[in-house]
């Protein structure tokens, strides 16, 4: 269910679901939480707001691409562990 604000005036629904449609077919990789609607005369002020999508970080370490460590036996764990920085400014993750 997407939450539309409208203030400044009255819209359909049609016109809603135009505004809906619009913003989906221009972010197909995005998810609306909500709009709001600012109507002016005859100009229409649109602020979408997307749902946030989880991120996990992913690196290669010691040749695995992983999100976390916690699936490392002992052995991977201290391969980790005696990396060597390359890198001027580089602190141990």
């Amino acid at each position: 269910m997407i939450n539309v604000n409208v203030t400044g005036g009255e819209l359909s629904q049609d016109e809603i679901n135009a505004y809906i449609d619009y913003a989906r077919k221009a972010h197909p990789d995005k998810l609306i939480e909500s709009i709001d609607i600012a109507l002016d005369g005859e100009y229409a002020d649109l602020t979408y707001h997307w749902q946030t999508v989880p991120f996990e970080r992913i690196r290669r370490i010691t040749g695995y691409l992983v999100g976390t460590l916690d699936r490392f036996n002992n052995a991977k764990r201290a391969e980790v562990d005696d990396r060597v920085c390359h890198a001027a400014s580089c602190a141990k993750q």
